[in-house]
């Protein structure tokens, strides 16, 4: 019997599966959202309708139908489905999948194998999947919150079609929210009545996931229970107090922690390391994917600390590294070496104000050529049009410098990049200062401004 199959006898007895789970859709008909793969004539639904799959990858925010949409494709294809979750599943239950899926082939069966956050299997665990997926024994359906080019490998990610779900509208979320009081059995049976700005009010803080605003919808239907006699008749107070236990109880689960990354990625940058790592505490003990959170660190250290410390990009990329090769639990070490390290470097976001001075330069103005002197000129054509022409070679100089423009005549005076005088920038600064006299006197010009 495989997972889809136990799940579906458990349905038998729907008052103790939670709403979100009770209500949702068992055909494209009762999907709600997603348009632009699943409307009329769009690639996703004729693929479906004419059963011709291909292995996907569905990435999208938390509760946008990602899940739905895979028991959708079972239930309308004619196929054996399977479903693993990547953060309980490993390699041996993959095998096993497959072996199945082998003798399926024999008997001119298809098999899906759904693998819900995708993300969290690492190399191994997907090159386990490469030859079955290439050769048609098993169609892949993969889920993934992370964007699927950094966390499925390149020979994966070739063999499957990437379909962008996207955040679902507040139109979206209500007409959700309608269908589950006016279909859910146990819903109706209490003649629920939700008040319309109690309604707008679980649209707007469910921030786009389904999921979220159906849960609160059922904690504010069992506070209303608790404290009226007369009928279950849900306020706006309510749903501010179901979102407030919703809140404690995501926070133990492990949902996104934006709130919570904010706060560590704040403390790193205001150099207090004893704050960041119990913010990275708070985040690795909730389940938050240890490598969401290496990644976010690498970010920083090229935003926050820059060339005051080059060494900070060398060990979060390091640390991002070796988070992936060891996991988890032992990389909460790792993790914890890398952010008291930037917590504790000197800071410095010059670097990102140089990129994107120079952006706003490249959007604001007029684009010139490329200076001649600085073209190459491969073809004696190119050369007589003077390619190239006084290109000054830097290592034929003294100290391997030579004075010469390298930007568009019109900004030849630009200076997009300021270094600070903390940590290495000080040295920086001093030696483009030394080799460009320019510099010396912008930011003299810049203390007096």
């Amino acid at each position: 019997m495989d997972l889809f199959e136990s799940t579906r006898k458990g349905e038998k007895d729907k008052r103790y599966q939670p709403l979100a789970d009770r209500v949702r859709p068992k055909t494209l008909d009762e999907f709600i959202g997603q348009e632009h793969i699943l409307g009329p004539g769009k690639i996703l639904q004729e693929a479906i309708l004419s059963d011709q799959l291909m292995s996907m990858i569905f990435w999208g925010p938390p509760g946008t139908g990602k899940t739905t949409l895979a028991y959708i494709i079972a239930a309308e294809t004619n196929s054996d489905f399977f479903a693993l979750s990547a953060v309980t599943s490993g390699v041996s239950e993959v095998r096993k999948i497959l072996e199945r899926a082998r003798l399926n082939l024999r008997l001119n069966k298809r098999t899906i194998l759904f693998i819900d956050e995708i993300h969290r299997f690492n190399k191994a665990q997907q090159d386990a999947l490469l030859h079955e997926v290439e050769d048609g024994t098993i169609l892949l359906i993969g889920a993934t919150t992370e964007n699927p080019s950094f966390e499925v490998i390149s020979p994966l990610l070739s063999r499957c079609r990437v379909f962008k779900l996207n955040p679902l509208s507040e139109t979206e979320l209500k007409q959700i929210i309608e269908r589950a009081l006016q279909q859910d059995v146990e819903l109706r049976r209490l003649a629920v009545q939700l008040d319309e700005d109690a309604c707008a009010l679980i649209v707007h803080l469910a921030n786009s996931d389904a999921r979220v605003a159906l849960n609160a919808l059922e904690m504010a239907v069992k506070l209303a229970q608790r404290k009226r006699d007369d009928g279950v008749h849900v306020t706006r107070a309510d749903v501010e107090q179901a979102f407030q236990q919703r809140a404690l109880f995501y926070d133990k689960k492990g949902d996104y922690h934006y709130d919570t990354i904010s706060a560590f990625i704040k403390s790193i940058r205001g150099s207090d390391p004893d704050a960041a790592v119990y913010w990275m505490a708070r985040m690795i003990e909730a389940g938050e994917d240890p490598k969401f959170i290496a990644r976010r660190m690498i970010i920083l250290a090229s935003e926050d600390i820059g060339n005051a410390d080059p060494l900070a990009l060398v060990i979060a990329t390091a640390g991002f590294t070796a988070v992936d090769y060891i996991g988890m639990p032992e990389g909460r070490i790792v993790l914890s070496q890398v952010a008291t390290y930037l917590a504790s470097a000197p800071k410095s976001n010059a670097a990102f104000l140089a990129i994107e001075k120079a952006l706003q330069e490249v959007k604001s103005t007029e684009l010139e050529s490329v200076p001649l002197h600085l073209r190459n000129a491969p073809t004696p054509l190119m050369e007589q049009l003077g390619y190239g022409k006084d290109y000054k070679y830097a290592h034929s100089y003294e100290d391997h410098f030579v004075e010469q423009n390298y930007l568009p005549e019109k900004l030849k005076d630009k200076i997009f990049y300021h270094p600070t005088d903390i940590g290495s920038e000080k040295m920086i600064k001093e030696r483009l200062e030394k080799l460009w006299p320019k510099r010396k006197n912008s930011a003299k010009k810049e203390k007096t401004e």
